[in-house]
């Protein structure tokens, strides 16, 4: 009798592991497929963020917008070519296409990397940015020397795009007291426009001195805008544009941020700029609402209904990557696919000595609001290819960042803090690479929400 119970109680146990067993197993394969659904959701909207990101850079490409600018000029037989900035040997090389032989001579000058081989017989210069460096210098010296000793019959092609304001610089203060002034305001969290009123003081190129250097010949200014709003004389500090700001600007926004600069520093402050300039021609030709455009347009064309918020996004990059959070939290129940659009350029106020940049921070700080949201993904990038100091053009992120820099011990709040994005963003494959692009239009930040 004992040994009967002893075998019926034996089977109940073992029929109940077996129960437990097969839930179990039912709650893996459950998880599985969740998991894989993501998995493949994910995925899914990456290919997505691919199609926007690629469409809209090749939308702003200054190619034909730089053929239609030198077809509206009226120019000589001969003419010299300077192009600077980020997308200068792009525009170069369109130049240089449309003039061929009518081109004397020209100089390139470019950030490091960003450089694809010689243009005819234009010279090609790399330098520093965010923060110039010696070769900046030596190659604005190419740069005066050849348009030096012109005369009314010729002409000058100047090409601007953004990051001349570190790459296009004939100093009045030394090397150093220049590249620490930059590093301030980097720090400090002025905005592009802040930062181009002193430079221009300190130049001997900037705030329209450069097409002083070129008179008495003509210049045919082709900007290709990177500043919202386009404020020509802010593009690469205007070096071919008379400037709108004055000494008491300047004086004012060193006195914000308790600047520190030298007395020879602070006289120039006083000094004047030009405020009008009778041998300029200008073309603008591209924008940040033309990027914002494509990127409405293709994410229409995914099954998105887009909404474009601004194209003059301009607060802290962490404060609009928390906005863009909120708004995927408010649409977290919508039965539609949405696309809200942003474009501009935010700051960053550094308080740590990290790696990363505005776009990458802005990514950041949206994953810590969009955690557990469910086919939620969010990228920004800098049309150029290169966010800050670092090689990546921005960051992307979704619902899971936040868990997945968990489980390694990262803590987002404390990443921001130490302004170290780009190491975090690496972890968990949300840094955004395009190299170089060729052109440069502010920034672009896309939240994405499939249904």
């Amino acid at each position: 009798m004992f040994r009967r119970l002893q075998k019926l109680l034996l089977g109940r146990y073992l029929f109940k592991n077996d129960v437990n067993r097969v839930n179990n197993l039912l709650i893996e394969t459950e998880k599985e497929n969740l998991m894989n659904t993501t998995a493949k959701d994910t995925a899914a909207m990456r290919e997505d963020t691919n199609k926007i990101i690629e469409k809209a850079i090749a939308a702003v490409q200054p190619d034909k917008a730089v053929r239609r600018a030198l077809e509206k000029a009226e120019l000589p037989e001969k003419v010299h070519l300077v192009a600077i900035g980020k997308a200068a040997y792009q525009m170069a090389k369109s130049a240089y296409a449309c003039l061929g032989k009518q081109i004397t001579g020209g100089v390139v000058i470019t950030k490091y990397g960003h450089s694809k081989g010689d243009i005819g017989s234009i010279r090609v210069f790399e330098a520093g940015h965010p923060v110039l460096d010696e070769n900046s210098i030596l190659a604005t010296e190419q740069v005066l020397k050849e348009v030096s000793g012109l005369t009314e019959k010729d002409a000058v092609v100047f090409l601007v795009s953004g990051g001349g304001s570190a790459l296009f610089e004939k100093p009045l203060v030394s090397l150093n007291e220049l590249q620490n002034i930059n590093k301030q305001l980097l720090a400090c969290g002025a905005d592009i426009t802040e930062m181009n009123t002193l430079r221009k003081r300190l130049s001997a190129v900037k705030g329209g001195r450069f097409a002083l250097a070129c008179t008495p010949a003509k210049v045919f200014s082709i900007i290709l805008s990177d500043i919202i709003g386009a404020p020509l004389d802010m593009i690469a500090s205007g070096p071919a544009y008379p400037d709108s700001t004055t000494s008491t600007d300047a004086l004012a926004i060193i006195e914000k941020y308790g600047l520190k600069l030298s007395p020879e520093a602070i006289e120039l402050m006083m000094q004047e700029t030009p405020k009008e300039l009778n041998n300029v021609e200008t073309y603008v030709t591209g924008s940040v609402r033309e990027l914002c455009a494509a990127a409405e347009k293709t994410a229409w064309e995914l099954g998105y209904e887009p909404v474009v918020l601004t194209d003059s996004l301009c607060c802290a990059a962490k404060e609009a990557g928390s906005f863009l959070a909120s708004i995927a939290r408010y649409q977290a129940n919508t039965g539609k696919s949405l696309a809200f659009i942003a474009g501009g350029e935010t700051v960053v106020h550094l308080t740590g000595t990290g790696l990363g940049g505005r776009n990458q921070e802005l990514a950041l700080a949206a994953a810590e609001g969009i955690t557990g949201l469910k086919d939620v993904c969010l990228f920004s990038i800098g049309s150029d290819g290169t966010d800050g100091p670092t090689d990546a053009a921005g960051g992307i992120v979704d619902g899971t960042t936040k868990t997945t820099l968990k489980a390694q011990g990262i803590s987002i709040p404390a990443v921001i803090k130490y302004n170290d994005s780009y190491h975090a963003l690496e972890k968990c494959d949300g840094l955004v690479m395009t190299g170089p692009t060729g052109t440069n239009v502010n920034d672009l930040c896309v939240l994405l929400i499939k249904r």
